[in-house]
């Protein structure tokens, strides 16, 4: 900003004041205050302030004028949002955390992303346990079979879920029905997890979590693996909340909110 402008007592007010003053409105805006008058009540900022700054705001596109009155985010904010999250390396923001959890869990830990009904690899971690996963960086698996592909698929509508059984439930166990494949999933969503009880291979079990991005949509998912001799079930509901909180740290280092 070119105007430095003046503090509440008529002095000027140095740059970083200014830009402070600009964020506090920014922000002011994204929790719904419209008017100056607003702004200005949850700022503390006097109106005359207030309104100098919306009025560079408004130049520099970082707000809009809904009406003469009322004012929201401008675009300019989401050509800066959508900026940011294309130069956002996930492998590289995920790696601390996946180290963290391996060192915890002392098991294999993944990182995946869904690449049309399948699951690709982008990390993976080997735990300090003798046990061997077929999973390989760059490699694919079947998103139904997988931990990390149900994560992946917590949020899909039930018409997508019948049409992924539909292709690939020959990959499940006899047992597991069109019924049985909507509960299963159904639970997995209440509880934010999922897990491979052996669908992908009879030894592993998996626990899993989704990774979402500023706008809340999951994008990735991270898993631990091991073989059933170390993941038995009661451990694989013990690991859930360790492998969520790894989830949730990597969600809040891409833009995520915190709940």
């Amino acid at each position: 900003m070119t105007d430095t402008g003046e503090d509440e007592k008529g002095q000027r007010a140095p740059r970083s004041q200014t830009l402070a003053r600009g964020l506090d409105i920014v922000d002011a805006v994204s929790e719904r205050a419209r008017s100056i008058a607003d702004i200005a009540a949850v700022t503390g900022l006097t109106y005359s302030t207030v309104h100098r700054i919306v009025s560079v705001l408004l130049e520099r596109r970082y707000i809009k004028a809904e009406n003469p009155r009322e004012f929201t985010l401008g675009p300019r904010l989401i050509e800066l949002g959508f900026a940011a999250y294309s130069r956002i390396d996930l492998v590289r923001e995920a790696r601390p955390w996946l180290e963290e959890l391996a060192r915890e869990v002392r098991d294999t830990v993944h990182l995946a992303q869904l690449e049309g009904w399948e699951v690709a690899y982008l990390d993976k971690l080997r735990g300090s346990r003798p046990v061997e996963i077929s999973s390989r960086i760059g490699g694919r698996k079947p998103v139904i079979s997988t931990g990390v592909g149900k994560a992946l698929i917590l949020d899909e509508p039930e018409p997508t879920l019948l049409r992924l059984y539909q292709r690939d439930h020959h990959l499940l166990s006899d047992d597991m029905t069109e019924a049985n494949w909507l509960s299963l999933m159904a639970g997995y969503r209440a509880g934010g997890y999922a897990f491979d009880l052996g669908e992908d291979e009879p030894s592993i079990r998996c626990v899993a979590a989704p990774i979402r991005d500023a706008t809340g949509r999951i994008i990735a998912a991270v898993s631990v693996s091991s073989t059933v001799e170390y993941m038995p079930a009661a451990r694989m509901h013990d690991l859930v909340p360790d492998v969520q909180r790894a989830a949730q740290a990597i969600s809040a280092a891409i833009g995520a909110r915190r709940d």
